[in-house]
């Protein structure tokens, strides 16, 4: 290597990224600290995280699909991949979907804002929000809220009331 750093010119990144995965490959064959080795080798053979588990958990976080494929350790082509795969829809309608599934649920069981509600479900722009939810539900938030307030008053369970859904 100091044949390398010794020169006048750097070494090419090509030639640095070689070196390093010679670098750990001598470490994890070598028995010199079998403990980083075992570490090392951990690390290599774990499996990509659950895509379904951690969309489930960080859907209503207002992530981009990239800060979503990090997140899951892909590049944003494999986790759009593996996404369809997984999911059979595209990654952006799938988010769509479940944050208006999640503000459908906060009008009809809490006192939120529909504001509140619109940030608590990861949507950036209240008008967005409302667009969205009235082409899946057919009403405004307001509508569906006071619809689901009158259901319960009814004795319905709000989510089921054929009222409030189309």
């Amino acid at each position: 290597m100091a044949l390398f750093f010794g020169a006048r010119d750097a070494p090419s990144e090509v030639l640095l990224k070689l070196k390093m995965k010679e670098l750990i490959a001598g470490i994890v064959v070598s028995r010199g600290n079998p403990t980083l080795s075992s570490y090392l080798r951990h690390v290599a053979s774990r499996e990509l995280p659950s895509l379904p588990a951690l969309m489930d958990a960080n859907c209503c976080q207002n992530l981009s699909l990239d800060d979503f494929a990090k997140l899951c350790h892909r590049s944003l082509s494999r986790f759009k991949r593996d996404f369809h795969e997984h999911f059979g829809i595209a990654p952006g309608r799938w988010l769509l979907e479940r944050r208006l599934e999640c503000s459908a649920r906060l009008l009809a069981t809490t006192n939120l804002s529909v504001t509140a509600i619109v940030f608590e479900c990861g949507f950036e722009q209240p008008s967005h929000f409302s667009r969205a939810f009235k082409a899946k539900y057919g009403q405004t938030p307001r509508q569906y809220r006071d619809a689901c307030i009158a259901a319960a008053r009814r004795g319905r369970h709000p989510e089921r009331s054929s009222e409030i859904n189309r």
